[in-house]
């Protein structure tokens, strides 16, 4: 009957609870961000290589004029 007595204290505490409650939804977070950023891995590629065309073409004045 030590045991069941045990058993049925151990059920019941809620001790530890809360930080299993954050533990899991940590996890959840982490694991949307991760899926987010592969779902947008590619977009971005392809905006960087927009980024970078479009600066290639321009050209910086070797002195800047205070106004």
């Amino acid at each position: 009957m030590k045991i069941l007595r045990r058993s049925k204290r151990f059920a019941a505490d809620e001790d530890g609870a809360v930080t299993v409650d954050w533990v899991v939804l940590t996890a959840g977070a982490c694991a949307l961000s991760v899926a987010t950023m592969l779902g947008m891995k590619g977009s971005m590629n392809s905006v960087g290589d927009a980024v970078k065309r479009y600066l290639d073409t321009r050209t910086v004045p070797e002195t800047i004029q205070a106004p």
